[in-house]
């Protein structure tokens, strides 16, 4: 089987009612696209949904065999259904984008026209964010800037989300990477390579409700955070020194208080509050040493990533065996 050039990658879960104007959007852009790229495919990984998607896209790859569907047997999470696609795309450049139509797929042909001028990553990064709630906006824009600030060196691209194009040479190189807890844009600003921003304007989501909520939101800066930062380890260090001033101040205090007002009732609001102090930092650490062993235990259990329930449209691939990247990962 000769491989395609390009491959998109479509993470699904719960999306009924945007597939069908996902369809005709990409049947579209693709048309539009054959003019310029050799071949391609469609790799649809269905997280887990609970409503029809997976039931209709079934009925579009028995329409059309470049749509290919990887079902897996419950819901693993986005990060998850993106690597996944990583895994069993076979294009030469691989784009990522979300069903939800607020990436336009009408921006991949500008990606594939940077790819072709040798970049191995082209990012989209948000110029505009249509249909979203001032909370959403500040939140992320937060999140970017935050999670710079701790990278320290690594600079993560700000307002950049998983919208991306990939070449062959970075997919075959994320593959590699094995880690449970994953933040994808994070590992692939990682792996280096050569890198171009494409701004666009993103639209607001077409239906349904996202499948980010806040709860959700957290637990992915969370994951963000933890798989590419020591600097929450560092916080013992520095709520330790705080809690040692602090404690140094009440001691001062409270034995001038002794000595020259001979009134230790007030010295013992300021011991109370030193010891409050250090229980706190005390616990905060506990609990951020709490998330890293955590992290370790998941790691070392060494389960796969994802299993899959069903594939559509697929063929053995033993050059995937033989990298030990079979269906479940």
């Amino acid at each position: 089987m000769t491989r395609p050039e390009l491959s998109l990658i479509i993470p699904i879960f719960n999306e009924e009612a945007v597939i069908p104007e996902l369809r005709r959007r990409l049947q579209e852009v693709m048309a539009g696209l054959e003019r310029t790229v050799r071949s391609w495919e469609v790799v649809f990984v269905d997280d887990g949904s609970k409503d029809k998607s997976l039931a209709m896209l079934k009925e579009m790859s028995a329409s059309e065999s470049r749509f290919k569907v990887l079902a897996f047997s419950r819901n693993f999470g986005h990060q998850l259904a993106i690597t996944a696609g990583l895994d069993r795309a076979e294009g030469d450049a691989v784009v990522i984008i979300d069903a939800d139509l607020q990436d336009p797929p009408e921006v991949i042909e500008e990606m594939i026209a940077k790819w072709r001028e040798g970049f191995d990553v082209v990012y989209g990064v948000r110029r505009s964010r249509a249909g979203e709630t001032i909370f959403k906006k500040l939140t992320a824009a937060a999140f970017y800037r935050i999670l710079r600030i701790m990278l320290g060196g690594m600079a993560i691209p700000v307002d950049a989300g998983d919208f991306r194009l990939v070449g062959r040479s970075v997919v075959l190189t994320m593959r590699s990477l094995k880690e449970k807890h994953r933040f994808v844009r994070g590992m692939v600003t990682w792996v280096g390579f050569k890198q171009h921003a494409l701004r666009y304007d993103r639209e607001a989501r077409f239906a349904g409700e996202t499948k980010y909520p806040f709860t959700k939101m957290l637990r992915f800066a969370m994951d963000a955070i933890t798989s590419f930062s020591i600097v929450p380890l560092r916080f013992a260090t520095w709520l330790g020194v705080f809690a040692g001033v602090v404690a140094g101040v009440a001691a001062l205090w409270v034995t001038y208080a002794k000595l020259f007002r001979n009134d230790t009732v007030q010295g013992w609001t300021t011991i109370m509050i030193a010891v409050a102090l250090g229980s706190s930092a005390q616990l905060i650490m506990i609990g951020v040493l709490g998330e890293y062993i955590g992290r370790i235990y998941e790691e070392i259990k060494r389960r796969p990533l994802y299993v899959t329930a069903e594939q559509i449209n697929f063929e053995k691939d033993q050059d995937s065996e033989r990298r030990g990247l079979a269906p479940d990962r």
